[in-house]
């Protein structure tokens, strides 16, 4: 009898062995920007099999700012996006873009302003008759009116400067600017330039005025959401996964994430992976559980966005979102 259960054991481990492994969809993300540091969990998820495990073979693409990232996921170029909310709650209700944010990434904004230390410049009273760079249609200046109005600033006495993206931190560095708008996320690196000219950048964080709004977020399609919901969930675990394990392991992770960009150094991504995860694990996220939302935030955010672009605030925002697929 022994003999015999011990020959159907092998049969069976032999008959498993010879099954085909689980076929694995290939499914593309769309990054919102250059994969700096702020994506290193995106990059050492794929790479160590954070969605594999989850039938799903990850690519990765750069991006080319949040819009366009929603619109590439409109149009099916990419299955699944990284972008700001604000750029998912305007396509629906702007063009009524049938996209969706299916996990909430950073629980509040990285807008701030960058000043040197050097300028005397403290906090956001001090920049009346200062000069800040800006580019067209950036958030940062859509979103100051508020910021300035909870900060005691009048708005109509800063002078704002037209000026190219890649040239606002040199312009700071050599004071041709006194602020320049940055996501202080990407500090640590663009300080490092600033020390080497002996000076230093302050950070002024519009969350310290109490503007918490929320921002980068993972989104997809009506289709996909109803075409594959299984997808969809299998997606955010290894989502989730990857970002529980790069939070953990932030060496690690980035190390992982310069073998696949080359062109990042592992001491700026590990200030940059540093200060993001700082986004996604918080004490708000410990309240609201990783990836979901308080309905008081996603309102704020709304009437932020709607009032900066000039939306109709009573649209109905909550179409924008479906975070029912969260593990």
């Amino acid at each position: 009898m022994m003999r015999l259960r011990i020959a159907a054991g092998l049969f069976a481990l032999a008959a498993s062995a010879a099954q085909p492994a689980r076929a694995q969809d290939r499914v593309l993300l769309q990054l919102d920007w250059i994969p700096t540091g702020e994506h290193a969990a995106y990059f050492s998820g794929a790479a160590r099999g954070a969605w594999r495990e989850h039938g799903i073979d990850l690519q990765l693409t750069r991006g080319y700012g949040s819009g366009d990232t929603v619109n590439k996921v409109a149009a099916g170029t990419a299955a699944f996006g990284v972008a700001d909310i604000s750029a998912v709650m305007a396509a629906r209700a702007r063009q009524n873009t049938p996209v969706r944010a299916i996990m909430q990434v950073y629980t509040h904004s990285p807008h701030s302003l960058f000043v040197l230390r050097s300028s005397g410049i403290t906090s956001f009273q001090g920049l009346e008759g200062r000069r800040i760079g800006i580019t067209p249609g950036n958030s940062h200046r859509l979103y100051f009116p508020e910021v300035a109005r909870r900060a005691g600033t009048n708005p109509d006495r800063i002078q704002w400067v037209n000026t190219d993206a890649s040239a606002m931190a040199a312009l700071l560095i050599s004071r041709r600017l006194d602020a320049a708008p940055f996501f202080a996320i990407h500090h640590y690196y663009q300080n490092k330039a600033a020390q080497r000219a002996g000076e230093e950048i302050v950070v002024l964080p519009f969350v310290e005025t109490g503007f918490a709004i929320y921002a980068t977020t993972l989104m997809t399609t009506d289709e996909v959401i109803q075409r594959n919901p299984d997808l969809v969930r299998r997606f955010l675990r290894g989502a989730a996964s990857a970002f529980t394990w790069a939070n953990a392991n932030q060496e690690q992770a980035c190390r992982a994430h310069v073998q696949r960009n080359p062109e990042v150094e592992l001491d700026d991504c590990q200030g940059s992976l540093r200060a993001t995860m700082s986004y996604v694990f918080n004490d708000h996220q410990r309240q609201t559980g990783l990836g979901r939302q308080d309905p008081a935030r996603l309102r704020f955010t709304w009437e932020q966005v709607a009032a900066s672009q000039q939306l109709d605030a009573g649209w109905n925002y909550a179409q924008s979102v479906d975070l029912s697929f969260l593990p």
